[in-house]
């Protein structure tokens, strides 16, 4: 995955464990990770909760923007949904920064099926902030 940091890091995201959520890879502003669509994830039209969607790429976006040591925390973020995520599907969403200036970045996130389909477009504002330590 990365550095025993963000091992650390990952290994204290509840969210993340909770939801089945996995991390491929982290280097300098890029982050992998993975989840399965289960039946606990539907909304009441049968089909994968966007908010479990929001969550996958949220878990890429802060993967991304803290591969570089200082604490970084969203500022804002928004997605838009372009299909379904149905049960079973396995979603991959890869984060990029596309820029970062000071203690600010801006990470796009793309969340496929394995298939490579496209589920949604997520952008993510971060900033960094001092004096907040990694460590629980």
């Amino acid at each position: 995955m990365g550095t025993s940091r963000i091992d650390a890091l990952f290994e204290r995201d509840r969210a993340c464990r909770g939801a089945g959520i996995t991390l491929d890879e982290v280097t300098g502003g890029r982050a992998v990770a993975r989840m399965r669509v289960t039946e606990e994830m539907a909304n009441a039209h049968g089909i994968g909760h966007g908010g479990y969607v929001f969550l996958l790429a949220d878990a890429a976006f802060s993967y991304a923007c803290n591969s570089y040591g200082p604490v970084a925390l969203a500022q804002g973020a928004q997605v838009t949904f372009l299909a379904p995520a149905q049960i079973g599907d396995e979603l991959v969403a890869e984060a990029v920064e596309r820029s970062r200036a000071g203690r600010q970045g801006v990470y796009d996130v793309t969340v496929r099926t394995a298939k490579g389909a496209v589920v949604a477009e997520f952008r993510g504002q971060s900033t960094q902030v001092a004096g907040v330590p990694h460590s629980g």
